[in-house]
């Protein structure tokens, strides 16, 4: 890695007020903390080279959801209290975010998405994209199913193990 890869990766971290950050490659390995919002801490390279590790998203299945309808004595705190609740999701099985990042349904703005809802899709089938730290990582299927909901929109920011798609097995 650079020097100039690395001023660029610390600034990015000042800007989205990252703290620590740890990175891997054919390159070597580095690890960046900071020590304040404003001046970066001394930071260490390792340059032995690494094998890279490929993304698996985290595959749980999920349970049958419940449709809540408020009656009409509800006051509006108890609307309230009852909408701030998750709902649950259909039965199938997710896949999860593997990453916190960008979610992407094509690999280019002008390109046809990965999946629909209905796609069937294949065990290790590349199912979006999600970019982090201005790379781009592919998602993959962990198991074989049709698509029934995509759970995220293009473009949209996601958390660690934030459901992206439901799957209904095959």
């Amino acid at each position: 890695m650079e020097i100039e890869d690395i001023r660029k990766i610390v600034e990015l971290m000042a800007e989205n007020d990252v703290m620590e950050l740890e990175m891997e490659d054919r390159k070597g390995k580095i690890r960046l903390v900071r020590g304040n919002h404003h001046v970066p801490t001394p930071v260490t390279v390792v340059s032995a080279p690494a094998p890279l590790q490929s993304l698996s998203p985290v595959v749980t299945p999920l349970a049958v959801p419940s449709s809540p309808s408020l009656p009409p004595t509800t006051t509006s705190r108890q609307a309230e209290a009852r909408t701030e609740q998750p709902q649950p999701l259909e039965q199938g099985v997710k896949i999860s975010s593997p990453m916190v990042g960008t979610f992407y349904r094509a690999p280019s703005p002008d390109a046809k998405p990965y999946v629909e809802v209905g796609t069937g899709v294949e065990k290790g089938d590349v199912v979006c994209m999600i970019e982090a730290m201005k790379m781009m990582n592919e998602i993959q299927a962990e198991t074989r199913g049709r698509v029934l909901r995509i759970l995220v929109e293009n473009g949209q920011p996601v958390e660690y193990e934030q459901p992206l798609f439901l799957l209904e097995p095959l």
